[in-house]
C-alpha cells in the first residue's frame, strides 16, 4: 500500500495530465442586458395568464443601471380603491425557501424574489391582479397583468393516431353582440410523455381568452386584438366576470414510449475512479435523494425539483404509477376532490396526509426520473389534541393491560406454586 503523500502526487499528476485544465479559459465579461434594454416611458402591462396551482415567474426585464434591487408591488386592480401592496422590503429582500411554502395561504407568504425575478409559489386565482417592479421610490420598470385561471374540468381523451391537435376552439357568449367580442380556450401544445417505459400520460391546457377590438391599449400582448378573460384589458361593460377563468381546461391522455439508453461513462471518469480503488459498478446516484417528514392530518403537497408550467410531471410510489385518471375526481374538478391527487401545477397533494403514506416517491420530469422522495409521515400531538384521541389509543390500551394481565397470572401462579412447594416439604418432614 503506498503511502497517502505518494497517492496525492499521483493524482495530482493525472490531472495536469488531462488536456481539459489546460485548455481551461476564462469566461468573457457578459453583456448586461439591462443596458441595452431600456425601460419604456409609458409603463404597459404585459398580460401573463396560468393554470392555478403553478409555480409562477415574473422576471423583471428592464430597470435603470443604478437600480441594484428591485421592489415589487401589487394591486388587485388598476384602478380600484385597494392599496397597492409592498411584497418586498425596500431592499427587495423577500427570500423564502419552497420548502416552507403553505399549502394555502397569504400571498406574502408564498413568493419568493431571485434576482430580479418574483416567484409565486402554488398561484391561486385570488393572486390574479397587476404586479409591478420598482424601486423603493415607487418609479415603475416594469408591470404584469396577472390571469390565474382554475380548471373546472378534466377531460381524458385517447391518444390522437394522426397526432393532430386543435389549437383552438371559440364561441359566442349567449346574448354578445358579435361585433364586440368572441370568446375562446386557447390550447397548449399537448406535452411529453411523462414517463418512459410504463404507460404515461400527456396533458395540456386550454385557457380562456377573449378577443376583441376593443381592449385597453396599455396591456400588451403579441396579438393587440386578444387577452385573457381575467385580464384588466377586457372592458367592464363586456358583462364578464371578472377573474373567474370559467374557460380554463385541462386535457389528459394516455401514451407510452420507450426509455433512451443511458450514456456510459467516460473513460477517463473510469479510469480515475479505477485509480482511486473504486469498481465501475460505484457510480453515483442515478437521481437525487430527499428525505422528507411530516405530521399527521394535516395537508401535504409535493412538488418536482426543477418543474415549470410548460413541463411534463408525473408520480409513483415506489414501484406503482400514480395516475390523473384514477386519482380525479370525475370529470369535474369543482367537485370534492379525492385525498391524494395530482392537481393542474403538478405536485402531489395529500389532503390529508396518513401515517400509511409513508414510503419511497418518486417524479419524473420530461419523461426521465428526476427526484427520489423518501416521505415520513408522523403522528404529532399538537395544541387542542390529546392521547386519548389518537385512533390507535384503544388497541394500545388493550395491549398494555393483557400483557398486564398475563404477567399477573404468572406471578400469582409462580408465588402459588412456591407455596404449594413449601407445605409439601413440611409435611414430608
Amino acid at each position: 500500500m503506498p503511502p497517502p503523500r505518494l497517492l496525492l502526487l499521483l493524482l495530482l499528476l493525472l490531472l495536469l495530465l488531462c488536456c481539459e485544465v489546460w485548455s481551461y479559459e476564462a469566461p468573457e465579461d457578459k453583456e448586461d442586458v439591462f443596458a441595452r434594454r431600456a425601460c419604456p416611458a409609458f409603463l404597459s402591462f404585459t398580460n401573463a395568464a396560468f393554470l392555478a396551482g403553478v409555480t409562477v415567474e415574473l422576471p423583471c426585464y428592464c430597470k435603470p443601471q443604478q437600480v441594484h434591487s428591485v421592489v415589487w408591488f401589487y394591486k388587485k386592480h388598476l384602478d380600484g380603491p385597494e392599496e397597492t401592496r409592498v411584497l418586498t422590503d425596500h431592499h427587495g429582500n423577500k427570500l423564502l425557501d419552497a420548502s416552507r411554502v403553505p399549502h394555502s395561504g397569504d400571498l406574502r407568504s408564498r413568493f419568493s424574489i431571485r434576482l430580479f425575478s418574483l416567484l409565486i409559489f402554488r398561484a391561486a386565482p385570488g393572486d390574479s391582479g397587476v404586479y409591478l417592479c420598482g424601486s423603493a421610490h415607487k418609479d415603475f420598470f416594469y408591470a404584469y397583468d396577472l390571469d390565474i385561471q382554475e380548471a373546472r374540468a378534466l377531460r381524458f381523451t385517447l391518444r390522437s393516431t394522426n397526432g393532430t391537435t386543435t389549437n383552438s376552439s371559440s364561441k359566442d357568449r349567449p346574448g354578445a353582440p358579435r361585433l364586440l367580442y368572441r370568446l375562446f380556450t386557447g390550447y397548449q401544445r399537448w406535452s411529453v410523455c411523462d414517463r418512459c417505459g410504463p404507460p404515461g400520460e400527456q396533458v395540456r391546457a386550454g385557457l380562456c381568452y377573449v378577443r376583441s377590438r376593443f381592449l385597453h391599449v396599455r396591456y400588451r400582448r403579441a396579438n393587440q386584438t386578444a387577452a385573457s378573460c381575467g385580464s384588466g384589458a377586457v372592458p367592464r361593460a363586456f358583462g364578464l366576470s371578472g377573474r373567474s377563468g370559467g374557460g380554463a381546461k385541462m386535457e389528459v391522455r394516455g401514451c407510452q414510449v420507450t426509455c433512451p439508453p443511458r450514456a456510459p461513462p467516460s473513460s477517463k471518469l473510469v479510469a480515475l475512479m479505477a485509480f482511486l480503488g473504486y469498481s465501475s459498478s460505484s457510480q453515483p446516484a442515478e437521481v437525487p435523494v430527499f428525505y422528507l417528514n411530516h405530521p399527521a392530518e394535516r395537508v401535504l403537497t409535493l412538488g418536482c425539483p426543477g418543474s415549470r408550467p410548460n413541463l411534463a410531471v408525473a408520480w409513483d410510489r415506489g414501484s406503482t404509477p400514480i395516475y390523473r385518471s384514477e386519482h380525479t375526481a370525475g370529470r369535474n374538478l369543482s367537485a370534492a376532490p379525492p385525498r391524494l391527487r395530482i392537481d393542474t401545477g403538478h405536485h402531489l397533494v395529500f389532503t390529508p396526509a396518513k401515517t400509511q403514506d409513508s414510503g419511497v416517491y418518486y417524479c419524473w420530469l420530461q419523461g426521465r426520473r428526476a427526484a427520489e422522495i423518501r416521505l415520513l409521515v408522523y403522528v404529532h400531538l399538537g395544541r387542542g389534541q390529546s392521547v386519548t384521541s389518537h385512533p390507535d389509543f384503544p388497541l394500545a390500551v388493550k395491549t398494555v393491560l393483557t400483557s398486564y394481565a398475563a404477567m399477573t397470572t404468572v406471578f400469582t401462579l409462580l408465588v402459588i406454586g412456591r407455596a404449594g412447594v413449601r407445605v409439601y416439604r413440611d409435611t414430608a418432614l
